[in-house]
């Protein structure tokens, strides 16, 4: 009897432990800077990202909203880098904006994930 109640506690602390933890976003800003006509630099910040697709998609809200703003249709990703430290992550991202569906991989249609961001409420520009 002891050995089956001894199991049935484990089973129920198992069950706790593959929860998965609430996502509590902490969106600390963006800060955008034009480097040239459609080429833009975002610095950005946040807390409590369950990791790094949290992260890029805070950037890429932030892409397609400045590329909207600018009156362009599509971003394009160019380069990341990306630091931690107690939490925080601290992204330094690079995007083309323009009028037309950019050549690569890594494209971003303006609107379509401008409206995603809302659904998901992730902060833009």
């Amino acid at each position: 009897m002891t050995l089956a109640l001894a199991s049935a506690v484990s089973g129920g602390e198992q069950q706790k432990s593959d929860k998965p933890t609430p996502f509590k976003p902490e969106y600390e800003g963006v800060q955008t800077r034009l480097l040239e006509d459609d080429l833009v630099n975002f610095q950005e910040k946040m807390k409590g990202a369950r990791d790094n697709s949290d992260v890029d998609a805070y950037v890429e809200c932030a892409a397609a909203q400045c590329a909207l703003i600018s009156g362009y249709g599509f971003a394009r990703h160019l380069r990341t880098n990306t630091a931690g430290e107690g939490g925080t992550w601290v992204r330094d991202a690079v995007y083309t904006i323009s009028p037309a569906l950019p050549r690569g991989l890594k494209t971003i249609d303006a609107e379509v994930t401008v409206s995603a961001c809302d659904e998901n409420k992730i902060p833009t520009v």
